[in-house]
């Protein structure tokens, strides 16, 4: 396994459109392996493929507090179950160190391929339904950013840009 950069806003590659993965083999599964080794060690509770520079349809997700319920999605498709909202304060592993409330259906079924190429159903709601939302939000080229003002967006647009030239000069980047 092995630990993959993850792009960062605002970098234009997470603005791409991942494509539906046609066939779950090895390949796939090593890389979700990646993902979530990645998505552990940032620390994260979810990762989508589009932040890793991975453009197939991928998302890894573990809301649970020990790490212990590990969840794949491949090629998500969210159905809306009611038309209520929740507001939760998100974060991003693509936009570090900044956390804004954005609005999101609350309880939704998703239906998705796991790691072994078996279709299945899954009936979210709170956290985990916020979670699969703004992960498939990567798959299709939109950020948490996005939902919150241009003024917002602009200045934390500016404060990334200014840490990526700052990384650059010192060689981490």
């Amino acid at each position: 396994m092995a630990i993959l950069d993850i792009l960062e806003f605002p970098d234009p590659r997470l603005r791409t459109v991942a494509q539906p993965v046609k066939t779950v083999d090895d390949r796939v599964r090593t890389m979700i392996d990646d993902m979530f080794e990645t998505m552990y060690d940032a620390p994260g509770i979810g990762l989508a493929a589009t932040q890793v520079d991975i453009h197939e349809r991928i998302i890894t997700i573990d809301v649970s507090e020990d790490k212990s319920e590990p969840l794949v999605f491949i090629n998500p498709e969210i159905t809306v179950l009611d038309g209520e909202m929740e507001t939760m304060q998100e974060g991003c592993l693509s936009v570090p160190g900044f956390y804004e409330d954005v609005t999101r259906i609350e309880h939704c079924l998703v239906k998705a391929i796991d790691r072994n190429g078996e279709a299945f159903e899954l009936e979210c709601s709170g956290l985990l339904a916020v979670c699969i939302q703004h992960e498939v939000d990567h798959l299709d080229g939109k950020l948490m950013v996005d939902y919150i003002s241009p003024l917002k967006r602009k200045r934390i647009k500016e404060k990334l840009d200014k840490k990526h030239k700052l990384e650059a000069r010192q060689g981490k980047r």
